[in-house]
């Protein structure tokens, strides 16, 4: 039995990101080879050990304060000396400059990973004075993970240790999704229709979701919208100032009607703009449901997942006139739309499952246990 310790800032409960799923992913696909998985993360819960998160363990430090978005905790310490002596690998997930303390503070000697799910883009002056300290972190691990070769290519930091980096893309379990009833169809039929562009996200900065309403505007075009977060109001007082008509903002929605939703859609519509969407969890959900894909070309794995003219169609980022033009090319030519969806799909397939991430995770590992004996 080979024994991983992930460890990252935020787990479920508390939060469902994108880097959290692909950790419960990662943790529940392990099982399967032998592989048992544990994780630590801060909460303001408190302090809890050993709760059940689906199939594995999960620990929390209570976090004692904040600093640009990088919550510490004095108890993480000692329960990461703890944990990380009964683990045969530490998987870190960057970033998160705690964890990066807490590694040199821990003197860990096992082998590493670190799963590398963005470059730091918005807080410039941290990252100023963290760079000294991230660059020895980078330095000490043993292998840095990317999820898409396009990270890799347009990343400055990354193209620092590319002797040390491979790719492995995310990965999804269709099945762990719930399969959506007729209940929960009819309902969402009623309330939306069933054909509409989807958009399902946290409301963050880089989202782009100004740009998609700028995008509608003049149009006819059912648009929902899936989730919350702090520019939500803002969005709001946008979709009324413009006059829009045919917006649905849903709120954040429980699993069985995200999958209703997804079910239901004519496309995926995923406007982010900027750098900080490093790969763009829910096209691959679109992906997953054959849907059409429209994204914006940032550099990143976006354009890993949405290949252009293939599984749908890339625009430039911040232009709501070319985010226009695709999402009517889409709405007037179905047979386009649902031959890209079908691309999508065998894609899918062919690249995303969790099965494959958890098996080029394994290898890894297997890797770098052999390398030490």
């Amino acid at each position: 039995m080979l024994k991983v310790l992930h460890f990252y800032k935020t787990y479920y409960p508390d939060s469902f990101g994108g880097i959290e799923q692909v950790i419960y992913q990662l943790s529940e696909a392990g099982i399967c080879h032998d592989i048992e998985s544990t994780t630590l993360s801060l909460s303001t819960r408190g302090d809890i050990d050993n709760e059940r998160v689906g199939s594995h363990s999960a620990y929390y430090s209570a976090t004692n304060f904040e600093v640009a978005s990088t919550p510490f905790s004095i108890s993480a310490v000692k329960k990461f000396k703890q944990l990380a002596e009964q683990a045969d690998i530490i998987h870190y997930h960057f970033p998160y400059p705690f964890m990066d303390m807490v590694h040199f503070i821990a003197g860990v000697k096992k082998p590493t990973i670190v799963s590398y799910h963005s470059d730091i883009v918005k807080q410039k002056l941290a990252l100023k004075f963290y760079t000294p300290l991230m660059n020895k972190f980078l330095d000490s691990v043993d292998c840095i993970v990317a999820a898409s070769p396009n990270y890799v290519e347009t990343s400055v930091t990354l193209q620092k240790y590319l002797p040390k980096v491979k790719v492995i893309p995310y990965g999804l379990d269709k099945n762990s999704y719930p399969m959506a009833d007729e209940q929960h169809l009819d309902h969402w039929r009623q309330k939306v229709g069933d054909r509409f562009f989807l958009f399902v996200g946290a409301f963050r900065y880089y989202k782009g979701l100004h740009i998609l309403l700028d995008a509608v505007t003049g149009t006819d075009f059912p648009l929902v919208i899936v989730g919350a977060g702090p520019i939500e109001q803002e969005l709001k007082q946008q979709a009324a100032d413009l006059g829009l008509k045919n917006i649905h903002f849903l709120g954040a929605l429980p699993d069985e009607d995200k999958a209703a939703l997804l079910q239901l859609c004519y496309s995926v519509v995923f406007p982010s703009h900027l750098r900080s969407e490093a790969f763009g969890i829910t096209l691959l959900e679109g992906a997953m449901f054959g849907k059409p894909l429209i994204s914006s070309e940032i550099g990143t794995g976006t354009t890993y997942i949405n290949l252009d003219k293939q599984t749908g169609i890339v625009v430039p980022p911040s232009d709501a006139d070319a985010l226009r033009q695709a999402m009517v090319q889409l709405w007037n030519d179905p047979q386009l739309a649902a031959r890209y969806g079908d691309n999508a799909a065998k894609r899918f397939q062919d690249l995303f499952t969790s099965a494959r991430m958890a098996e080029s995770y394994i290898e890894l590992y297997q890797q770098l246990i052999e390398k030490r004996l």
